[in-house]
């Protein structure tokens, strides 16, 4: 039995073992945290290298092939193979209150928002380390100063260190996507909470990449409109601005 890659799903399955077992070894059990969700999990490529390291796997999985393949291939999953959508589940249902961490090869179409909804249980997820579209994989982890850096970059960073651990080239899937991948690790900072307006900080980082080639008070001139602010920060563009500046730049915008 086999499983055929869906395309409305975003399927491409890894075939090369060594790739698999690579990823799975990037996996840093960030504060000991030993339980592991994996998204979409297909045939179980990476599933099975984690299962290897001794780790707790839970996964979650819509394409009802794949649980059925899952279940008949990796028994050790047996009552821990959930047909669930990721985006739309309550996670503490499946996970309970305890620390996991989220792991697999995401599907592209969504990957970006796969992340969103890791940031919304960032006190439960000490890690998030996976496969992604290259593209968003590198600005996800770019630094301050590169026209990769954006909205992705600012929000993630301030609660998560990020590191780009390799690249993957297209012939080691089924069937092969048009680019190439970047696996990328996310491991929780000691931030417990932004020391300003979340909402707003969120609000202040968005307007300010949506126009990027525009100076940062030109961007935002909509929160400011009403204020007499004056500050160096609002001269520059925003791809040069560090979290901890949108930080002060948001307390800057809500004083």
């Amino acid at each position: 039995m086999s499983v055929k890659a869906k395309k409305h799903l975003g399927q491409h399955f890894l075939t090369d073992k060594n790739i698999c077992r690579k990823i799975a070894k990037q996996y840093g059990r960030h504060q000991d945290c030993n339980r592991v969700l994996e998204i979409g999990p297909g045939m179980g490529a990476l599933t099975s290298f984690m299962l290897e390291d001794e780790l707790d796997v839970t996964v979650m999985e819509i394409d009802t092939e794949s649980i059925d393949y899952l279940g008949e291939h990796l028994p050790a999953l047996k009552g821990k193979i959930h047909n669930a959508d990721f985006l739309r589940a309550d996670l503490k249902e499946f996970m309970g209150d305890e620390p996991f961490a989220v792991v697999g090869n995401f599907p592209y179409n969504i990957s970006s928002q796969i992340l969103f909804k890791c940031l919304d249980y960032r006190n439960q997820i000490p890690e998030i380390m996976g496969m992604f579209q290259k593209e968003v994989a590198m600005r996800v982890a770019e630094k301050p100063g590169s026209k990769t850096y954006g909205i992705l970059s600012v929000i993630l960073q301030a609660f998560y260190d990020i590191d780009y651990c390799f690249t993957v080239d297209e012939h080691v899937f089924n069937p092969p996507p048009k680019v190439k991948s970047g696996v990328i690790r996310l491991t929780r900072n000691e931030r417990e909470k932004l020391p300003c307006d979340e909402a707003l900080f969120i609000k202040v980082v968005k307007m300010a990449f949506n126009q990027r080639r525009k100076t940062i008070r030109n961007s935002i001139k909509q929160l400011i409109k009403d204020k007499n602010i004056e500050h160096e920060y609002l001269a520059l563009r925003p791809e040069v601005l560090s979290v901890e500046q949108f930080i002060e730049l948001t307390l800057l915008v809500d004083s």
